[in-house]
């Protein structure tokens, strides 16, 4: 069973939706004690970096979330909800992040060193390529395009936790992950195919209790 974690800026409906479509069973909550009954979960977002941290903290979610990671059980972050993941962020300031991966939400600057300048947010549909091509989450997938809406992008200098990688004026983090803490930038619910297989297979994992180190 998945339980999706209700913090108050999650896009709870559409992955509610996709789960529904993969027979996956799941659960809506913000009740930490219904929460820890899951085998896995999902952390959704989509907002202020600043504004998801002020409410996990303020629900008592921070910490149960923090717990969770550290027993080795699985977590996906989606969009805003896998920027949460990493050590912070300074949209609306410097913000501390959950802490599980190395590196920081930045805002896109909007124009290449030659000056030539670029629309933010990176909305629409871009291509993955697979750094990890043997990973869990990708199995039985093929690099093709997903759906990203989203202004600020992860600087990491941690290339082990790129699974999968796409190009917006520069490196875009598309999937990152380390042990069972993993996080998606785009909408996987949102991206046809190829997004439902990357749920599918989050759910396989959590079903199976598999590791992504195996």
């Amino acid at each position: 069973m998945i339980g999706i974690i209700d913090y108050g800026m999650g896009n709870l409906h559409s992955v509610s939706k996709a789960l529904e479509r993969l027979n996956l069973p799941y659960f809506l909550s913000e009740n930490t004690d219904e929460l820890n009954k899951a085998d896995g979960l999902i952390l959704p977002g989509v907002g202020s970096f600043h504004d998801a941290m002020g409410l996990l903290k303020e629900k008592g979610q921070e910490t149960f979330i923090k717990t969770w990671a550290a027993d080795g059980r699985p977590l996906l972050g989606i969009c805003l909800g896998m920027q949460l993941l990493f050590e912070g962020s300074e949209e609306n300031g410097e913000t501390e992040g959950l802490g599980f991966l190395p590196g920081y939400a930045k805002l896109f600057p909007g124009k290449t060193k030659e000056g030539t300048a670029y629309k933010v947010p990176h909305m629409g549909w871009n291509k993955l390529t697979f750094q990890q091509p043997q990973h869990l989450l990708l199995q039985d997938t093929e690099e093709g395009h997903v759906y990203f809406v989203h202004s600020y992008v992860i600087d990491t200098e941690d290339k082990d936790v790129l699974i999968a990688t796409s190009d917006y004026y520069g490196e875009v983090p598309a999937v990152v992950g380390r042990g069972r803490v993993l996080g998606t930038q785009f909408h996987p619910e949102k991206s046809s195919t190829l997004g439902m297989k990357l749920l599918e297979n989050f759910g396989r994992m959590v079903a199976e209790g598999r590791n992504t180190d195996e």
